[in-house]
């Protein structure tokens, strides 16, 4: 995961196809609510601090930017979410 940390460091302004997929997108806009600090994230940027949440990431205020431990754990869960998602939609098997 440190490929992901690491483009929204270098190119925070990048669309969030760039990391990750249209169903990831689409989930986490589902699942993980926007916190009023990031609302007005670039997309990059807010997507990948949904899946640090997913991780255990509080995004508070005076917390630093995830790290990699952090969006390891979100990206974990996000598969695995997206898995049980497309076996509810009969795309898998």
């Amino acid at each position: 995961m440190f490929w992901l940390t690491m483009i929204s460091r270098c190119a925070p302004q990048a669309p969030a196809e760039a990391a990750f997929t249209p169903t990831e997108i689409e989930l986490l806009e589902r699942i993980v609510p926007d916190l009023p600090l990031t609302a007005q994230a670039p997309p990059l940027l807010r997507n990948l601090i949904k899946v640090a949440r997913l991780g255990g990431y509080l995004g508070r205020a005076s917390d630093a930017p995830p790290g990699n431990t952090v969006v390891w754990r979100g990206m974990r869960r996000l598969t695995d979410i997206q898995l049980g998602y497309e076996l509810a939609l009969n795309r898998s098997g």
